[in-house]
């Protein structure tokens, strides 16, 4: 059979998606390279030591991370060398099958080795996994919290999520939209403008219906193209993305002190602030849920980088209380 490279890529050293990839490539016996943003850490931890652990680690300077398609593609040459194949994850929803890349494969000893050689196949996703394929597991994770036990599919719902690349935002709109749930998705813009998640919503939805609309049943939504699915919320303090301002250590402490929740200032913690807004406004019958969606690793990374949030007081050999 030939040789599968899963490449996959997405912001920062302390990206959860390349951990990810890498750790379920892994245990599919496939090999990953993950490109990752920026310089190697003087220490690794969280989940750049999990992506180098698991996968081949590169780290790309910020000028060239900033075209990401044709480093993503530069990078998947040079792995192929001069045999082999680059396809993009989105080319599979064309075909929906992974295994026509192997169709054409030989039966005989010397001719399987001959074909391995020369048919290396990498395969290219997108930054966050930003594909319609993705999608499918945050419609499921909607089905999922839609059972009787759990939300049920009668109460009203606004659940709140952070949103990076916007594919979780988005996936799980679908999920409500195709479900038909009394539920709203409201997300928090970390890394682009409206303007930028509202083009990342409208190609999404039109994929995601080119390519799976025959799974939808007898009476599908439609074609997706002109519907807005996700409420794209403004952070209530914005900075450029990957900054954290001065007290929100201290708030991720007292919210896990508190409550036994661990947020992060990059991602959750903004969240969690607009669903505590929104649950103290009460304007209407509508519960209100922040969905936890991870990157707690991403932790170590902002201690590494902003060591003088965590640093310890001088207050003794005995002090064992952090500064923050």
């Amino acid at each position: 059979m030939p040789e599968w490279i899963l490449l996959g890529t997405c912001g920062g050293c302390q990206s959860a998606h390349t951990a990810a990839v890498a750790v379920s490539c892994a245990e599919r016996g496939l090999k990953s390279h993950l490109l990752l943003r920026g310089e190697e850490p003087e220490i690794l931890t969280g989940y750049n030591l999990v992506s180098k652990l698991y996968g081949n680690v590169v780290y790309v300077p910020r000028s060239m991370y900033a075209r990401r398609e044709e480093m993503l593609t530069r990078h998947a040459e040079l792995v192929l060398g001069c045999n082999g194949s680059t396809y993009w994850l989105r080319d599979f929803l064309e075909d929906h099958s992974l295994y026509h890349l192997a169709s054409n494969y030989k039966s005989s000893e010397e001719d399987a080795v001959e074909y391995h050689e020369k048919t290396r196949k990498v395969i290219i996703i997108n930054e966050g996994a930003g594909d319609a394929i993705a999608l499918l597991g945050l419609v499921r994770l909607v089905w999922y919290l839609s059972q009787d036990h759990l939300f049920g599919k009668k109460q009203a719902l606004k659940i709140v999520v952070d949103a990076g690349s916007g594919t979780t935002a988005i996936g799980l709109g679908l999920g409500v939209l195709c479900l038909g749930l009394p539920w709203e998705i409201i997300a928090i813009m970390l890394a682009d403008d409206i303007d930028g998640y509202r083009k990342m919503e409208r190609n999404l939805i039109s994929e995601f219906f080119a390519c799976f609309t025959s799974y939808l049943g007898d009476n599908p939504p439609g074609s997706g193209v002109d519907f807005v699915i996700v409420n794209w919320v403004e952070r209530s303090l914005p900075r450029k993305f990957g900054k954290i301002l001065e007290g929100e250590v201290q708030e991720c402490q007292r919210i896990a002190q508190q409550t036994g929740i661990l947020v992060d200032p990059i991602y959750t913690l903004s969240a969690w602030e607009l669903a505590t807004q929104l649950s103290e406004n009460g304007e209407d019958d509508a519960k209100v849920v922040m969905l936890h969606t991870g990157g707690t690793l991403g932790m170590f990374g902002v201690a590494q980088r902003y060591k003088s949030h965590f640093k310890m007081p001088d207050k003794g050999v005995n002090s064992t209380s952090p500064n923050f």
